[in-house]
This record gives structure tokens, C-alpha cells and sequence, in this order.
């Protein structure tokens, strides 16, 4: 082992067969598919994890990872994707917020089931039972969530509901989202600098490991949430992961992915877009849905009035840029997922005419 040397994400490309040694051990040995993740991705994170060593070299990485199995564990972790905040991105959960309340309108008793996807340490599906909870548009007792994610350890930390607020992150002001409905201290308690999620919001969400890119889908969902996954991921393996969502929709059932994110042309025919701003998406075949939606043309609608006590997604074609900073081991996988968002869909994945959503339902 070295003193501490650097290691520049770039030399990857320059030893690209030690590089290749090395991951095919992680590939094999330690059963995550490297293969379905891109370059840059896997470059960042293992130099990430030779700073760490001290590792000059990818030979002595990898000597490093036969024989320490912590070190094998902590790459394991360190390739999941973990950026995630409570309430991250504001305004995507006022889209969210209006699925939630639309369901939450119809007049029956079955459950509103959502599954949030690659969840890390599981702030993204308790900010969903949170809202659910607050909102009194939305039907709480009906919502249950599914978080799932494949890291073990994140998981962990997630059915404990316990957070430690680093000093980077603010998450009293993540939850300042929930300002509207009255202190947040009703279901979340903070000591110092930790934030202990209630048992009441704990309640209404469950865990798992999956993997969305081997596993077999779900089934049931009315919303699935994957958020900043599909940056990470090669084009190859994209098309199969969406098709694994679109299987575990119910019909018309929604999907809201990263503001970096596009769904391929190929997959139209799986999903229609509700908002292309906030990149919702619906299952394509959202007449069969149980809550039979009116649907009308509009192209480039700007109106987000809640109708009939349920949402009105209309189409939105603008780009917004967000400010916002996560801490993670690597802090270019955050400005992936964050700074990304301002991207303006020149790839014309997005159809600019799309249908607009009127559910029908109660007042509110």
C-alpha cells in the first residue's frame, strides 16, 4: 500500500486491463452486475474506494478486496446508488402530491400501493407516507409502500427510520416541504442531530432487497418512483428495467423518474407522458385504469389546478435547473442527478403533445 495517492478517475481508460480484472472479480465473486452500469459511473466509484485504500493500482485493489471482506462489502455500498433526500426536488412532489390525491378521490376501498425503487436509506418512500400522513386530500389509510433497494446496509438504516444529519445537509430544511401542513415535529423527532421518523409514518411502508435490473417484477402499483437511477445505467439495460416497471403498474398506474431522465422511444407505447417537466409518466393503457379518467389533447397546457378533488398533470415541456447539493462518497453522483436537470430533451424522447389527466372523483 501507498501513502495516499490520488487516484485519477481517468486512468481507468489508461489500464483498461486491470480495470477489466477488476471488475469482472466484482461481477462474479460478488455478484453485482457491473455490466449494466456505465463507465464513468464505475470509474468514479471504485478510484473513489482506492483514495480510501490508499490503492495505487487496480492490481492492488484488487488484493485488497480478496482479502478483506469489509472492503468488499463497502464497495458493494459504495456502487449502489445512494443520493436521496427527504422531499427531494420540491417540485416533483407537487406532481406526486396531485397522484396521491387523485387516487385518494376515488370513491372505493382498495389500497393506493406505490412502490418507491432503489430507495438507498428509504428517505424517499417515508417523504411519500409523510405527505400521504399530512395531506388530508390524501387517503393515509389506504397508501402502502414498498421501498426496495439492493443494498443491504442501506436497508438497515432505512427500517430503523433514524437519520444523522451530516453537517453539509440540512434536513430540517428537506423538510420544510411539509411547512403547509403544520410543524413537522408531529412526525418527526429531532434530538440534537438526529431525526427519528414516527412510528406512524414508519407503519405505512415496508422493505425489501430487489434488484430491478435481475429480479422479477412486482405487480399492483398504482405509482412507482424511481428517481436518478437511469443516469447510471447503459442504454442496453434500460429498455428491460422500464419494461420490469411497466409490468408492475397497474393499468394507467403512474411513473415518475429522475429530472435528468428520458424514457425511451421504444417504450411509448408503455407509457404516455403527464408531465414531461417533471418527468410523470402513465402506463399506456390508462383508460382500463379502475378510476376510468377523462382525457383531452393539449399541447404545452401550463394550468396545474387540482380538478374534482384529483390532478391535473398537463403537459409541460420547459426545463428547470436545480440548486440543490447532496453528500455522498462522490460527489460528481449527485451533480449527475442534480446538476442534470436543466437538460432540454434534444433527444426528442419526449412527445410535446400529450393527453392531460382530469381524473374524475369527490371534491376536496
Amino acid at each position: 500500500m501507498s501513502g495516499g495517492t490520488d487516484v485519477d478517475p481517468d486512468d481507468v481508460r489508461g489500464d483498461p486491463e486491470r480495470f477489466a480484472a477488476l471488475i469482472g472479480y466484482v461481477e462474479d465473486e460478488l455478484a453485482f452486475a457491473t455490466s449494466h452500469y456505465n463507465d464513468s459511473y464505475l470509474d468514479r466509484r471504485v478510484a473513489s474506494r482506492m483514495r480510501r485504500t490508499r490503492s495505487d493500482t487496480y492490481l492492488e485493489y484488487l488484493e485488497t478486496l480478496r482479502s478483506d471482506p469489509d472492503e468488499r462489502e463497502a464497495l458493494l455500498g459504495a456502487l449502489s446508488i445512494n443520493v436521496t433526500g427527504f422531499f427531494r426536488n420540491p417540485e416533483v412532489w407537487d406532481g406526486i402530491r396531485k397522484i396521491l390525491r387523485h387516487y385518494s378521490a376515488v370513491g372505493d376501498d382498495e389500497p393506493i400501493r406505490i412502490w418507491s425503487a432503489a430507495c438507498a436509506d428509504g428517505r424517499e418512500p417515508y417523504s411519500l407516507s409523510l405527505l400521504a400522513h399530512a395531506d388530508p386530500a390524501i387517503d393515509a389509510e389506504r397508501v402502502e409502500i414498498l421501498g426496495t433497494d439492493i443494498s443491504v446496509p442501506a436497508l438497515e438504516t432505512a427500517r430503523t427510520g433514524i437519520y444523522e444529519e451530516p453537517r453539509t445537509v440540512d434536513l430540517g430544511d428537506q423538510l420544510s416541504f411539509l411547512d403547509d401542513y403544520g410543524p413537522s415535529d408531529q412526525y418527526i423527532q429531532q434530538r440534537d442531530r438526529t431525526y427519528r421518523v414516527d412510528e406512524t409514518i414508519r407503519r405505512s411502508v415496508s422493505f425489501e432487497r430487489h434488484d430491478l435490473i435481475n429480479d422479477a417484477p412486482k405487480s399492483g402499483f398504482e405509482l412507482v418512483v424511481c428517481r436518478n437511477l437511469f443516469i447510471y445505467i447503459d442504454n442496453a439495460y434500460k429498455r428491460p428495467m422500464l419494461e420490469t416497471i411497466a409490468r408492475s403498474l397497474t393499468p394507467g398506474g403512474y411513473l415518475v423518474i429522475g429530472k435528468a431522465e428520458t424514457i425511451p422511444p421504444t417504450l411509448k407505447s408503455a407509457f404516455e407522458v403527464r408531465d414531461a417537466r417533471l418527468r410523470i409518466y402513465q402506463r399506456g393503457d390508462a383508460q382500463q385504469t379502475r378510476q376510468q379518467p377523462t382525457q383531452t389533447r393539449s399541447a404545452g397546457s401550463e394550468g396545474d389546478t387540482d380538478t374534482a378533488g384529483g390532478a391535473t398533470l398537463a403537459t409541460n415541456t420547459d426545463s428547470a435547473a436545480d440548486s440543490e447539493t447532496d453528500t455522498t462518497d462522490d460527489a460528481d453522483d449527485a451533480n449527475d442527478a442534480d446538476n442534470a436537470d436543466g437538460d432540454t430533451d434534444s433527444d426528442s424522447e419526449i412527445d410535446a403533445e400529450t393527453a392531460v389527466v382530469e381524473p374524475t372523483g369527490g371534491s376536496e
